[in-house]
Parts: C-alpha cells; structure tokens; sequence
C-alpha cells in the first residue's frame, strides 16, 4: 500500500513563520492544477500499480481550490491510480476557507478528512503570524465542517508563539479538546532564515520564549492532551482512539509515496525524490513532457539515520531486531553506545525488542536521534 501527496502551491498571503514553497500570485492556478494533473498521469507506473491507501492534499493552500479544480485533480488519480484500497483523503483547510459554499461542495468528493490550520484561538497571535483568519472563524469554521459530514477533523496548534504565557496556551488547548476534534497537531514555532520572523529575530525584533517556557508548554500539551484520550502517538501529533493521521504515520513507517506538484517529495525503498521548487519552470517543463526532478539514492547509513529519526519520534520507537536483521549487528552497538547516556538519564528505555523515548526524552527527540545518526 502506499500513499499520493499533492502540493498546491498558493496561499492567499505569507505567513510570517513559514518556509514552505508557495506564491501568492494566484492568476496561474488553473493552468497549474492542469500541469499537476498531468504530472500524475505521467508518473502513474512508478507505483507499480500499488495500491492507494491514503490521498493528502497539503500546500501551500489546499482549500483555495475552486470545486473544478479539485475535480480535475481528483478524477486523474481515481482514473489512474488503484484507489480500491482507499482509507484516508485528507485536505488541508484554512478557516477562512471554509464557507458554506465551499463545505458544500466538498460533500460531492471522496475527501474525508480535514486538516484545519487554527494555529491559535488568540486574535493577537494571528495578527502577529500574519494569519488570513481570526480566531472566531476558527471556532465556527469547526462546527461548521462536523455539520456539512466531515467524517474526521485535524487542527495545528502552534506554541512556543512571543508573548504567549503558559495560562494563555492551556486556553488554546483546551478550546481545541472542548471542539471535540478527532485530532491534533501542534508544533513549536520554528524560526527559519527565509522569512519574515527569521529577518525580525537578525534584526533583534523578535523576543523568543526561553527553553524552559517552551518546554513548560510543550508538558502541558502531553498532559492535557492525555487527560482529555488523546494518544501521543508522535511527537507533534495526538489523537483519539482510532483516529492517528494514517497517511502520515506511513511516512514514519518508510512506505512509499508518489509527490506530486512543484516542490513535493516523493519516497520509495532507499530512493528520495524531490520536484523543482519553481511553478514557472515546473508548469514549462511539464507542458513539453519532462518531469523535472533532483534524486538521492540513500547509503545504508542514511536508511539507518532515517529510520532512526522518524521511529523514536513515535510511541512504537524502534524495533531493535529489525534493525539487526536490516542493517547488520554493527548498528546496534553504535546505537546502544550512542544513546548510552540517554538510557543511564532515563530520556530512553528499552521494552523487549524496542527502544523508546521516555516522557522526559520527548522534548529532546531530535537531539537524541541525531546523537545515534551513522555517518559516512
């Protein structure tokens, strides 16, 4: 089984955090949902006739899809692609979005799922992320969803924001769990060069919370979360009974995925592959026939830091066997001597065949999977 992800790259405005692709120029969407839908026909083989289990709209700006243009790219997936094991259909969503007209319209498609970016209840926050909603559409953009048939309904959370005091942010959370979603994803605001908290935060404009604030807040999420039913699954993301983000638990689980638009990456067995990042040249390239991509075929070494990384982030943690009979016995006594000092801090336990962070290592999951990473 694997997995579609589709990039649509256009949002109706920059948010100050992010470091996606994306453009603002909206005057060439069609002819780039055309190019996506070519592309997909294209690629169709590289599957291998597999079957599809998840479809993830991301971006970029999903919901800003006019019902013609989700349609087309729909229809060349269920036209070329084996959908017979279909599960999950998840479309990100921005709440500004989400009018009736729109949730209307998303009855008619096999889409099943809802990944909402809230990222905050508070009207402050969003001023200051550059946010396109205010935080009363997002409570009713919710119910609105839950009322038009939507079968499941993710929300992003973002801590970590300037300004936000711990009791500000168990609000948050708790406007989330009063919802009832089926899921959350929180992140911690990360600062990147390339955008506009990245120049604010050189120029000295930007006043971070410190580590232990953030770490405060990132505490209270596991603990609110967990009182409320929520599995903390993965690092970033807890859900309800029977209701993890399946297509993105199989990224963590190594299955394929075709990438499909410009920017996607793409995944098979020890093959990463990514678009070019470039809506012009994707749309001429394409349009000529030429599928425009950069390649990386991983060593045994990046297969082993790749599993690493993406198992500890979960609530499975590694299977110690597996990486002997995969990779050879060599990796686990570096690993067992890497993360030697986590085992004896107590940030990493070991329950029968596997190797789990512990509550307190959680914080500290991608230190302590960079800390056992391979290299050449």
């Amino acid at each position: 089984m694997a997995g579609i992800y589709i990039h649509i790259p256009f949002c109706k405005q920059a948010c100050n955090y992010c470091n996606f692709h994306f453009s603002t120029v909206l005057s060439y969407k069609e002819k780039l949902v055309e190019t996506i839908a070519k592309e997909l026909f294209l690629r169709k083989n590289e599957l291998r006739s597999e079957p599809i289990e998840t479809i993830y709209f991301g971006g970029g700006t999903p919901s800003l899809l006019n019902p013609k243009e989700l349609d087309l790219i729909i229809d060349t997936i269920y036209k070329h692609y084996d959908i017979s094991g279909l599960k999950e259909f998840t479309l990100e969503a921005n709440p500004d979005d989400m009018k009736p007209e729109w949730l209307q319209n998303l009855k008619g498609t096999p889409v099943n799922r809802l990944s909402i970016g809230v990222q905050s209840f508070e009207d402050e926050h969003l001023k200051l992320m550059n946010r396109a909603h205010l935080a009363n559409e997002a409570l009713t953009c919710i119910e609105a969803a839950r009322n038009n048939g939507i079968e499941q309904i993710s929300i992003d959370l973002i801590y970590g924001i300037p300004g936000m005091s711990l009791k500000t942010w168990e609000k948050n959370i708790q406007k989330a769990l009063d919802l009832n979603v089926e899921h959350i994803s929180s992140y911690c605001l990360t600062i990147e060069p390339k955008t506009v908290f990245g120049h604010q935060q050189r120029n000295s404009l930007l006043r971070l919370p410190c580590e232990e604030d953030i770490e405060k807040q990132f505490f209270t999420l596991l603990e609110k979360t967990g009182e409320a039913g929520f599995d903390h699954y993965e690092i970033s993301n807890f859900a309800k009974k029977d209701f993890y983000a399946l297509h993105n638990t199989n990224y963590w689980k190594g299955k394929s995925y075709l990438g499909i638009g410009p920017g996607a990456h793409s995944y098979f067995p020890g093959i990463r592959q990514w678009n070019v990042a470039n809506n012009q040249k994707y749309i001429q390239e394409l349009s000529l026939g030429n599928l425009v991509y950069e390649q990386e075929k991983l060593s045994k070494n990046d297969q082993f830091n790749e599993y690493v990384m993406t198992g500890l982030r979960t609530k499975w943690g590694i299977n110690l066997t597996e990486i002997e009979n995969q990779f050879g016995q060599k990796y686990i006594d570096s690993l067992r001597k890497d993360l030697a000092p986590y085992l004896e801090n107590k940030k990493v336990k070991i329950e029968g065949q596997y190797l789990i962070l512990t509550p307190s290592g959680k914080f500290l999951a991608d230190g302590i999977a960079s800390a056992a990473f391979v290299i050449d």
